[in-house]
C-alpha cells in the first residue's frame, strides 16, 4: 500500500492486558520506546502509530531482537 509519504510500513506488536489497571499494553516487539497503553484495541492501535511514526521521524529503528511467532505451550 503506497501513502502520500511512500509505502505503507508494518510493525509487529505484542498486546496485553495488565491485571491491576484493566489497561491494554502494546509494545512493538524488539524496539526500546515503542509502547502504549489504552482502553480499547482500537485505542491502543492508534496510539501505538502515533508511537512508531514518532519514532520514525529520529530514524531507523534500532531492534534488539525480531518478533519470529506466538506459540501454545500445552503441559499435562
Amino acid at each position: 500500500m503506497l501513502t502520500s509519504d511512500g509505502p505503507m510500513r508494518t510493525f509487529h506488536a505484542i498486546i496485553e492486558r495488565d491485571l491491576e489497571t484493566g489497561l491494554l499494553v502494546g509494545h512493538v516487539s524488539g524496539w526500546p520506546g515503542a509502547h502504549s497503553l489504552a482502553d480499547s484495541l482500537q485505542e491502543l492501535r492508534a496510539n501505538l502509530q502515533e508511537v512508531v511514526s514518532m519514532l520514525l521521524e529520529h530514524g531507523e529503528p534500532q531492534f534488539e531482537s525480531e518478533f519470529v511467532a506466538v506459540q501454545i505451550v500445552a503441559v499435562p
